[in-house]
């Protein structure tokens, strides 16, 4: 029986490709990408000639028990996405779960995702954090947005530049202005920067100021309320 392989792929800067990565897609028998056009790119500057094909959010319910019957019949397969780690708002999970149901080792490699430089330069607290994702556009985008809103740990979201200023809006609608937050874009490519403010103020840059490029949005957790110590043997006046 072969092994599925979970590889990540630089976010940005392919020197955060890791030397352990690049052999792994060279040994596998073959590679699975979300864009095989995007991902040719990146095999083609570390000189990996395996072969490709494409897994993705629209594909990946079709070819999940062949990808997964080549690999019980002993071939050595990589999935990787675009950007990042495969299965972190990519696809992947369904393959995983597959392989893992069927027996199938699957083993998933350290390396680059989107959400923890940017989690670690955000200045709030990251003890304890939530995972969201890209949020939902319309069924369910209301209750997960006062959901978020109550909670007590650093929220993660990831956006797009279109959409920046409308998400922090609806932030601000749900959680208050003045709460803390960070905005991170184009993490570890060159034009790499991270605004931090209220979102207040996030909302009045971004709208002077159109984003580019990958977003992730690090919300801080709702601030505990302060509540005056009554002395109930205390005899009121």
């Amino acid at each position: 029986m072969g092994i599925l392989y979970v590889v990540p792929t630089p976010v940005g800067n392919l020197s955060d490709m890791t030397p352990r990565a690049v052999e792994t897609l060279k040994n596998v028998s073959h590679i699975l990408a979300e864009d095989t056009r995007t991902s040719r790119q990146l095999l083609d500057h570390f000189g990996i000639t395996t072969s490709m094909s494409s897994h993705h959010k629209y594909n990946e319910h079709a070819t999940i028990e062949h990808v997964a019957s080549r690999i019980e019949a002993g071939e050595d397969i990589a999935l990787i996405s675009d950007a990042g780690t495969p299965g972190i708002s990519d696809p992947g999970f369904l393959l995983s779960r597959e392989c893992r149901k069927r027996g199938i080792e699957v083993i998933t490699l350290p390396g680059p995702t989107a959400f923890v430089p940017a989690l670690v330069d955000s200045g709030l607290p990251i003890d304890r954090f939530t995972f969201e994702g890209f949020l939902p556009q319309k069924k369910g985008r209301e209750t997960r947005l006062a959901e978020i809103a109550q909670n007590a740990v650093t929220t993660v979201i990831y956006e797009s530049p279109l959409r920046l200023v409308k998400t922090l809006t609806s932030l601000a609608e749900h959680c208050g202005a003045d709460r803390q937050a960070s905005v991170s874009r184009e993490i570890s490519k060159l034009h790499e920067t991270t605004c931090r403010g209220t979102l207040a103020e996030l909302i009045e840059h971004f709208t002077a100021e159109a984003p580019r490029g990958e977003i992730v949005i690090i919300l801080g957790p709702k601030e505990k309320r302060s509540t005056e110590h009554k002395n109930k043997y205390r005899e009121t006046e």
